[in-house]
């Protein structure tokens, strides 16, 4: 399974965003997809998570309420819609994806099989 992310850019403090993570290979396989971000001198961190029917979704603290998380299984894509950006959202933002047959969502890194090569979202204030 290859994840080709896309749609960072500069964006500006308010504004809103939609990355797109577009799946190939052996896509059958692939279960619950995920999102997550590494900011300048930090970890990486979870951003949010949806099971494979795209049924269920989880999101961390900072980002619920501003992020939705979705994805269209016959385009083999997830997606991440970020709205009222703020300059703690700067980051490079990855997607995920974990070889699964379950409708679970997973929050946690170790838990993914594969890994997109990242987009680069700065908001300025």
């Amino acid at each position: 399974v290859q994840l080709q992310a896309s749609g960072g850019g500069l964006v500006q403090a308010g504004d809103s965003r939609r990355l797109s993570c577009a799946a190939s290979g052996r896509t059958f396989s692939i279960g619950g997809m995920g999102w997550f971000r590494q900011a300048p001198g930090k970890e990486r961190e979870f951003a949010a998570a949806i099971s494979r029917s795209g049924t269920s979704t989880s999101y961390a603290h900072s980002v619920k309420g501003r992020f939705t998380i979705s994805r269209d299984n016959a385009k083999n894509t997830v997606y991440l819609r970020m709205d009222s950006l703020k300059p703690e959202d700067t980051a490079v933002y990855y997607c995920a994806a974990r070889t699964d047959y379950s409708d679970r969502y997973y929050s946690l890194e170790e838990q993914y099989d594969y890994w997109g090569q990242g987009t680069q979202v700065t908001v300025s204030s």
